[in-house]
């Protein structure tokens, strides 16, 4: 693409800037990486390898038919350097992908190491570089001196520190016998799903919560709880009746079915402009995963609820990034500066990995004065820019991929084939669009 003359600078070498980085030095363009490990780490960081993967072994689901798997096979297809790692470090684990997360990112740091253009600068950031272009990929947990400096740097406003998110369920499983359209008191018009609870459904929910499993917080998230955005789990422990009186509360709803008003409801509300996917209003939470799926499949209606991202209560930096940021991942605020991986507001490996892809390809086109790159919203790579960029900033979480996010196709179909035809047609619009930015 261009002589290596011109210098990129990165902050970070988890997923997503080790990607961008060598998606960038393969277009020609000299990378300068800083890394504060192995001189400091974050306090869930141990390993000094870079791209250490801290929480899971598991990568999720392979098939194509799968949104995190149809994502990985786009980054396979765009000459991924972590898809490589993960499919060489690959350990058996059904239909997911799982690495070996040592090996995993031993092979990642070596492959960094020793490719031509890319230097690696351990140090700790603590103010933004003058450097242009430059990619921030410093993570969720990024350090709070650097996390201060951002903050600053773009508004207080929009850099956030804690992750309050509630589940979301995809519409397509929420049965519509069961649900009904209405607001509290009548205002807004019909803007939520409501399940309604009878006393011992209620009950029994509640019973559920107090017993089930949860995360625990660790040392550095101590403290994180607030009273205005407490745990649907926090809240049950306070008093058996407390959620019925705070987000369950049923006043000014009256169930169609019995036309009477229920003793709680649980309330939905809808996450994209479609209606495909569904959040529990008021329902972040500390439960385990496995928990939050059985528990809250006891909500009349959600019985058989597919869940496209899980509620958690926990530290985590991200932008508010439809203010700040452009679909190229560029600010708003300076077109040389751009954001990759999770405090670009995506959630997941895979996620961080294709905003650190996107944000190497443009900052090596920045430096090289061409046009960038904005894959096609039917991609699943594009859809994931589209939502950092175009979600609605008021009350803005990160997202996991999911089909929700892609436009949807004409034709009616069951969920399956459905879900290939997106597949199918993310597919054909990447290999043409590549075709053509080639």
């Amino acid at each position: 693409m261009t002589s290596q003359t011109s210098i990129i600078t990165i902050i970070g070498a988890g997923l997503a800037g080790c990607e961008a980085a060598w998606q960038a030095a393969g277009c020609g363009v000299q990378v300068r990486l800083l890394e504060m490990k192995p001189l400091v780490y974050s306090p869930a960081h141990s390993s000094p390898n870079l791209a250490e993967l801290v929480c899971s072994n598991s990568l999720r689901a392979s098939a194509i038919e799968n949104a995190a798997g149809l994502l990985k096979e786009e980054l396979r297809r765009l000459g991924s350097l972590l898809m490589e790692g993960a499919q060489t470090t690959r350990v058996p684990a059904g239909g997911a992908l799982a690495v070996d997360r040592e090996a995993f990112s031993q092979w990642v740091t070596g492959a960094i190491e020793s490719a031509p253009g890319i230097t690696i600068d351990h140090r700790e950031v603590r103010d933004l570089p003058l450097d242009r272009p430059l990619i921030l990929a410093s993570g969720p947990l990024t350090s709070s001196p650097l996390a201060g400096a951002i903050a600053q740097w773009t508004g207080e406003e929009s850099l956030f520190f804690y992750d309050a998110v509630a589940p979301i369920v995809d519409g397509e499983t929420i049965d519509r016998d069961v649900a009904f359209e209405a607001s509290r008191y009548g205002k807004g018009g019909a803007d939520y799903l409501n399940l309604p609870m009878d006393r011992p459904s209620y009950e029994a929910f509640v019973e559920a919560l107090l017993t089930a499993e949860t995360f625990p917080f660790r040392p550095f998230e101590e403290g994180t709880l607030f009273e205005g955005c407490l745990p649907v789990d926090e809240m049950a422990a306070r008093g058996r009746d407390v959620l019925a009186y705070g987000p369950m509360k049923p006043v000014g709803l009256i169930d169609p079915r019995t036309g009477k008003r229920p003793h709680a409801v649980v309330q939905l509300r809808r996450d994209n402009v479609a209606g495909t996917l569904f959040h529990l209003v008021g329902f972040q939470t500390k439960l385990t995963l496995p928990e939050q799926r059985r528990v809250f499949r006891m909500i009349p209606g959600l019985e058989k609820a597919e869940f496209v991202r899980y509620g958690s209560l926990h530290r985590n930096i991200f932008l508010k990034a439809p203010e700040v940021l452009h679909r190229t991942l560029q600010f708003k605020k300076d077109p040389t500066v751009l954001a990759a991986g999770q405090i670009s507001g995506v959630e997941g490996y895979i996620e961080s990995t294709a905003m650190g892809w996107l944000a190497g390809w443009n900052a090596a086109r920045l430096a090289a004065g061409r046009p960038l790159l904005t894959p096609p919203p039917t991609t699943a790579i594009g859809s994931l820019a589209r939502y950092v960029a175009e979600a609605d900033p008021e009350g803005f979480q990160p997202m996991n991929i999911n089909f929700g996010l892609l436009p949807g196709m004409e034709k009616r179909m069951r969920r399956r084939e459905r879900r290939a035809a997106l597949a199918a047609r993310a597919l054909a619009d990447l290999e043409t669009w590549w075709e053509e930015e080639m």
